[in-house]
């Protein structure tokens, strides 16, 4: 097959790195936390604003961090998906719409390692590495608007696709576009500037405010067969349905990480500003008795939600690297493991950012604190995919050992 064409920088957004790392034996978790202190210090001011956070997108980029789970052999850091993973909710308990951003990178860096041929791997994520790339989203699955048609030398796209995350100012797009002719998708890459390409800012929800998770427009756009890397009727297997078990690890871990940051925010409040309630009979809240016991109550739901996610994470780096020897069972129990933890993850992120504000008190409802970013980022992003499901893949597993068929969330 030739190279992928064209050629793979987009000179318009791109900054090349010089390397992923300085020190090849710095801690990734580390750099994670050290850029989520610099995201903090404006996520309150930045969260009311909205918009697009050209900023903080390039703190992301010179920290390295967008080459963490490219594996060392195309010049990445190699990290596995539970250290990957990890730096996702370090991220996301200072700002979960850039963890999101930042996250999303990584779902399209897996997508080309579980899709891609040994060629395109090569290409694109050694390009992701020298260019310094930052990948974003057009493959929502359920919106079949954007339709590809056979042309020569690739295909057509044209149409639209919503809920398009970090598509704002990335440099390269994986796309998904339904293919007529066999009443299936097919998955490619393009640069975010290819011609034909429109994509608008117009993400309004009211929370994940800074997700750059505009629509996207193609308008006759070619999508060069180099760059396909699922082509249209192309039979599904147990290691390419993995992606969606990367996508809901990903989601799982940005509500642990808003639920983290809740309750560390909770936390500190009560412990500095909080007053005791008059009729406690205490001198600090912290000493309250029944503050106490609310904490404990908030305590029993966060830590089990990152004793699954941490376990999750490991059984999908354990999966991803089986490659094409992944047995369907395997596969199947991966995303067992991701739906225990995506369920007790969904309710400690929307339970923590709402309890807090009946342990913090009427003074910290102020804008200036920005506590209601945590309830609303959680309930915003939990609705990506309803967790009944969940809980009733759970409960046909635990009656009678089925597992979830593969599909784009499960």
């Amino acid at each position: 097959m030739n190279a992928p064409e064209p050629a793979l920088q987009n000179k318009q957004n791109a900054a090349p790195v010089a390397a992923v790392f300085a020190d090849p034996l710095a801690d990734p978790l580390a750099v994670a936390a050290s850029l989520a202190a610099e995201l903090a210090a404006t996520a309150v001011e930045r969260d009311a604003a909205g918009g697009h956070a050209r900023h903080e997108r390039q703190l992301i980029r010179a920290s390295g961090l967008l080459a963490l789970s490219i594996p060392a052999d195309f010049g990445g850091h190699g990290a596995g998906w539970d250290t990957t993973l990890q730096a996702v909710r370090v991220l996301a308990r200072a700002d979960s719409a850039l963890a999101h951003v930042f996250a999303f990178h990584h779902l399209q860096l897996a997508g080309i390692q579980l899709y891609g041929t040994q060629q395109q791997q090569r290409h694109l994520l050694h390009a992701t590495v020298d260019d310094g790339l930052f990948w974003g989203n057009a493959l929502n699955p359920l919106d079949r608007r954007l339709v590809a048609t056979d042309a020569k030398g690739g295909f057509l796209l044209d149409g639209t696709k919503s809920f398009a995350s970090g598509s704002v100012g990335s440099d390269w797009l994986t796309v998904s576009a339904w293919h007529e002719a066999t009443q299936t998708s097919l998955i490619g890459v393009l640069p975010t500037g290819a011609d034909g390409i429109d994509v608008r800012a117009d993400w309004d929800a009211f929370g994940q405010k800074q997700t750059d998770s505009g629509t996207v427009q193609f308008h006759g756009t070619l999508l060069p067969v180099g760059l396909v890397l699922q082509q249209p009727g192309q039979e599904a297997t147990p290691q390419s349905t993995v992606r969606s078990q990367v996508a809901q690890l990903i989601m799982t871990n940005l509500y642990v990480g808003i639920a983290e940051g809740a309750f560390a925010a909770a936390r500190d409040y009560t412990a500095g500003e909080a007053r005791p309630w008059f009729a406690s009979g205490v001198a600090r809240a912290v000493d309250d008795p029944f503050i106490q016991h609310r904490y404990g109550e908030l305590w029993t739901l966060l830590r089990p939600a990152v004793v699954l996610a941490d376990h999750a994470g490991r059984e999908l780096e354990r999966v991803f690297r089986l490659g094409s020897a992944v047995t369907a069972r395997e596969r199947g129990e991966l995303a067992i493991a991701g739906a225990e933890a995506k369920v007790l993850a969904h309710r400690a992120a929307i339970e923590i950012g709402s309890a807090l504000f009946e342990l913090t008190g009427a003074r910290s409802t102020s804008a200036r604190f920005g506590f209601d970013r945590y309830w609303r980022n959680a309930r915003v992003h939990t609705l990506h995919d309803p967790v009944d499901y969940k809980y009733r893949d759970l409960g046909r597993y635990a009656l009678s050992g089925t597992l979830p068929e593969p599909s784009p969330y499960s």
